[in-house]
C-alpha cells in the first residue's frame, strides 16, 4: 500500500498515528506530496483525489482512498480486530459521532481560520483559490472563535472522562490532537482555564504511536 502525504502535516499526522497503533507501518510506502509547491493542485494528484486534499491511500489493486475517517476505517478494519473505530454498536455509534464533533468544532474550524485569515501557506497557492478567497478573512476569524469554543466544549468532555469518546483512545482523539498540531501552525494556544483539554494533550503526546510517528519524516 501507499500514503501519499505530507510529513509533519496535521491530516497525515492522523494517519501516521493510525498505521503505529494498528503496526502496519512496515506494509506501506510512503510518497510525498509537496504542498508549498502546490503539487496537491496539479492534474497528476488531482486524478487520484479530485478534492486535492493529503492524505490518499492507494491499495494494492489500484483502488484510492482519500478522507481520514474513510483510511483509518479501513485500516482499522484490516486485522478484524478494530480498536480505534469501535467494536461494539455503541462504540461505534458513539466514536463516529465524537469524530464527527472533533471534525466540525476543531480540526475543520482552525483549517478555515489558518487558509483564510492568516498567511497559511503561503502566496504560491494563490492561482488556485477562487477569486472571493482574499475576502473570506471575517469568515476565517469566526472561525477561530469556533475553535475557541470547541476546545472549551472538549475541555468539559474531558472533565469526566479520559478520552474524547469514553474510556478507551479511538479515531476522534487522534482528530482532535491533530487540530491542536494544527493551531500550532496558526499559533492559537488552549486556554489557559481548559486545563482538562492541555492534560489529556500532553497524555495523547506521550503515546508511542503519537512521539514517534506523528507526521515526521
Amino acid at each position: 500500500m501507499k500514503i501519499y502525504d505530507t510529513p509533519g502535516f496535521p491530516n497525515p499526522a492522523r494517519i501516521r498515528i493510525v498505521l503505529a497503533e494498528k503496526g502496519l507501518d512496515p506494509q506501506i510506502e510512503f510518497v510525498k506530496v509537496d504542498l508549498f509547491a502546490a503539487e496537491h493542485k496539479q492534474d497528476a494528484f488531482l486524478a487520484i483525489n479530485p478534492t486535492g486534499t493529503v492524505p490518499v491511500l492507494e491499495l494494492d489493486d489500484g483502488t484510492f482512498i482519500s478522507e481520514g475517517v474513510a483510511i483509518t476505517e479501513y485500516l482499522d478494519n484490516l486485522d478484524g480486530n478494530p480498536t480505534l473505530t469501535g467494536k461494539t454498536p455503541k462504540q461505534k455509534a458513539v466514536i463516529h459521532m465524537m469524530q464527527k464533533r472533533a471534525d466540525d468544532q476543531l480540526i475543520d474550524a482552525i483549517g478555515i481560520y489558518f487558509h483564510h485569515a492568516t498567511p497559511g501557506l503561503g502566496d504560491r497557492l494563490l492561482a488556485y483559490k477562487s477569486p472571493e478567497w482574499a475576502h473570506r478573512k471575517e469568515w476565517g476569524e469566526r472561525h477561530l472563535d469556533k475553535f475557541v469554543r470547541g476546545m472549551r466544549y472538549f475541555d468539559s468532555v474531558l472533565k469526566t472522562q479520559p478520552y474524547i469518546a469514553g474510556d478507551e483512545f479511538s479515531m476522534a482523539d487522534i482528530t482532535a490532537y491533530a487540530a491542536l498540531l494544527h493551531a500550532g501552525f496558526a499559533s492559537v494556544a488552549i486556554p489557559d482555564d481548559c486545563t482538562a483539554l492541555s492534560a489529556w494533550q500532553a497524555k495523547i503526546s506521550e503515546r508511542p504511536s503519537v512521539k514517534n510517528r506523528s507526521g515526521q519524516a
